[in-house]
């Protein structure tokens, strides 16, 4: 049997596109330590570095995926890349919430057409989203959809998700992804 972590990264990304689940695993543990690392270090908050590394990692694989990956031979430069757009995103978010608590600032806000345009189209993309999400979660198994379920419909980070099921946030992350892998290939058949 061969020994994907010998390869290189491109090589890995190449097979994982190509449908080799075990690549991307390959990649996974060459990179999750030292992630989760700068993550962590970035937020000062272990539950939200969960939570952000995790979304790092949905986005790398819908990137993938979806063939939209350009090979630069610097794939961990990309993937921390992405990390820190969550970090900031993050980061943003908190600073809309203090915003958006300014009455003043609000007044503002509601008054502008397109911003509440833009918001109502998100809010309609987020809806079938989860709707689509729902329908995919049936085929899971039942730890892994309860998991999506927890996360997704509940917003639950993974820390409380690992404490209402009684298992470690790894478990927890474990699941999550499984669950979006198993997803990721049931919207591939429906989509090809």
């Amino acid at each position: 049997m061969e020994n994907l972590n010998l390869l290189a990264d491109e090589t890995l990304v190449r097979r994982y596109a190509e449908g080799q689940d075990e690549a991307f695993d390959a990649l996974l543990s060459r990179y999750k330590d030292r992630l989760y690392t700068y993550i962590v270090r970035q937020l000062r908050d272990t539950e939200k570095a969960n939570d952000v590394f995790q979304d790092t990692f949905v986005k790398v694989i819908t990137t993938l995926r979806n063939g939209r990956y350009t090979e630069s031979g610097k794939f961990y430069a990309w993937l921390q890349r992405i990390a820190h757009n969550l970090v900031i995103d993050h980061f943003r978010s908190i600073e809309t919430e203090n915003t958006l608590s300014n009455d003043e600032a609000e007044g503002r806000l509601l008054d502008n057409v397109a911003s509440s345009a833009e918001n109502c189209e998100d809010e309609l993309v987020a809806t079938q989203t989860l709707k689509d999400v729902r329908s995919m979660m049936e085929h899971l198994p039942e730890t892994q959809r309860q998991v999506v379920f927890m996360r997704f419909y509940q917003n639950l980070s993974f820390k409380e998700i690992a404490d209402e099921t009684g298992v470690s946030i790894n478990t927890a992350l474990g699941r999550m992804r499984y669950a979006l892998l198993g997803m990721r290939r049931m919207a591939g058949a429906t989509a090809g």
